[in-house]
């Protein structure tokens, strides 16, 4: 299926993060383009009404008509949605959004980025190497990155780079969409048990992976983390006629607060992102763009102005000595990562991290007990949890005697104000000449300011 196929498509749950843009996307070429959700969010509703797309609040079968040419089912859609049973009605085609971009791309080169974390990282380095290179490409990412109005394009170019989630495609296709897409170039950044409502075991979420890269074809290349253990196992089993490449951390020296690249060359390119996570998704990466033509020195010079996607690792506020950052950190293993980061690029300065237990997995308790050790390398330890998120474990709060048996630290302390967490770092600012603050979390702290918070902390 090519885009001129199509003139007029239907989003069920258009608001969800890809849903949008890739309605946006659809739109910018040229497309009719029509959704629906029971709630739209800023900034989805925002981008939205400017580009003349205006959703409708709630769901009307009466929308759906035999006109349309595909309907795109959002994971938040039920399966007893009018306008989704209007559509079987009517026997259009329906497509969870990954079962579409496979379709749209089938005479493309597929890239697929997968990983428990990372993922968003690598794509965008991925991403900003070609597009300094001049080299046409297609494009899905997690999130927003400087340089790309949205987060989803579809044109006619040869090659597509896609952010493969391992969470499942949509109530009528419940397959991990990292499994829809029929990659030729696949990545494993690492493995660590997560989603635990749909994967219930260790096993259950691993099987995802081991499913993905099974399906890497004849003479396709598999990349994967050799430091990651699972991700390893994963990788270097034996695939008729699959290129293995396993990669670990670049090669790297951290002077003066800044870290630099070692080349093959034994060349040195500083580089704005840094941690032994980040380096090994410089690997990953730089496999990727070696595999696509890219050569060696219009990567480094490329990767130099690399300044990280949206929420990972975003510097908030310095001065004097003193950082604040904010992290898109949502499992244990990304946490530990990211506090080691920090602490190793900034060895002078004491680290205080604030932590939001925020996803499904991250509440239940059985889970949480994965994040024993995480904060080793924290000064100040605090974790947060907003009280509207206690619903997901059915309104039971936590005693901090239990947080901090599950994060084996009996110095944390935890919180579920915002303001009473902001007040604590404020103190332990006034205690110590310099420090690196990080706020870590894939929610928001009960909407705090955190470039307010941020530069009130540094000042």
């Amino acid at each position: 299926m090519k885009l001129k196929d199509i003139e007029k498509v239907h989003f069920i749950a258009i608001g969800g993060s890809v849903m949008h843009n890739l309605a946006l996307a659809l739109h910018k070429e040229g497309l009719k383009v029509s959704g629906s959700d029971d709630e739209i969010y800023e900034p989805a509703a925002g981008k939205l009404e400017k580009a003349g797309i205006k959703p409708e609040n709630g769901w009307d079968a009466g929308r759906i008509t035999a006109d349309l040419d595909a309907v795109i089912l959002g994971m938040h859609a039920q399966a007893d949605n009018p306008e989704l049973l209007k559509a079987k009605e009517l026997g259009l085609k329906i497509y969870s959004f990954p079962e579409f971009i496979k379709k749209l791309s089938e005479n493309k080169q597929r890239i697929v980025v997968g990983g428990s974390h990372g993922k968003s990282s690598i794509t965008a380095m991925i991403m900003h190497v070609l597009k300094y290179a001049g080299k046409a490409f297609d494009y899905l990412v997690g999130a927003e990155l400087e340089g790309f109005d949205l987060t989803v394009s579809i044109s006619d170019a040869p090659i597509i780079i896609i952010e493969g989630d391992e969470y499942l495609s949509s109530k009528l296709d419940p397959v991990s969409k990292f499994l829809k897409y029929d990659h030729h170039i696949g990545i494993i950044s690492g493995i660590e048990w997560d989603h635990k409502n749909v994967f219930p075991t260790l096993d259950d979420y691993t099987k995802q992976f081991d499913d993905f890269a099974d399906k890497t074809p004849k003479a396709g290349s598999l990349i994967y983390c050799e430091a990651d253990n699972l991700a390893n196992i994963v990788g270097s089993k034996e695939r008729e006629d699959v290129r293995k490449l396993p990669y670990n951390a670049h090669p790297s020296e951290i002077k003066d607060g800044k870290t630099y690249l070692i080349t093959p060359d034994k060349d040195k390119v500083e580089v704005k992102v840094f941690g032994k996570h980040n380096l090994q998704n410089i690997s990953a990466a730089y496999e990727v763009c070696k595999a696509v033509g890219i050569a060696q020195k219009t990567f480094y010079e490329a990767i130099a102005s690399f300044k990280g996607a949206q929420n990972r690792l975003t510097l908030l506020a310095e001065s004097n000595g003193n950082f604040v950052y904010k992290d898109y950190a949502h499992a244990p293993s990304k946490l530990k990562a990211t506090v080691n980061a920090l602490h190793y690029q900034y060895p002078d300065n004491k680290l205080c991290v604030a932590y939001e237990l925020h996803t499904f997995s991250s509440l239940d308790p059985d889970y949480m007990k994965e994040y024993s050790g995480t904060m080793k390398h924290a000064d100040q330890a605090f974790v947060f949890v907003n009280p509207n998120n206690l619903k997901l474990k059915e309104g039971k709060g936590y005693t901090e005697e239990e947080i901090q048996k599950a994060f084996d630290r009996s110095s944390i302390h935890y919180f579920n104000d915002a303001d009473q967490l902001v007040n604590a770092m404020k103190e332990f600012k006034a205690s110590h000449s310099k420090c690196t603050f990080a706020f870590l979390s894939s929610g928001h702290f009960n909407h705090i300011n955190f470039k307010s918070i941020a530069n009130e902390l540094v000042s």
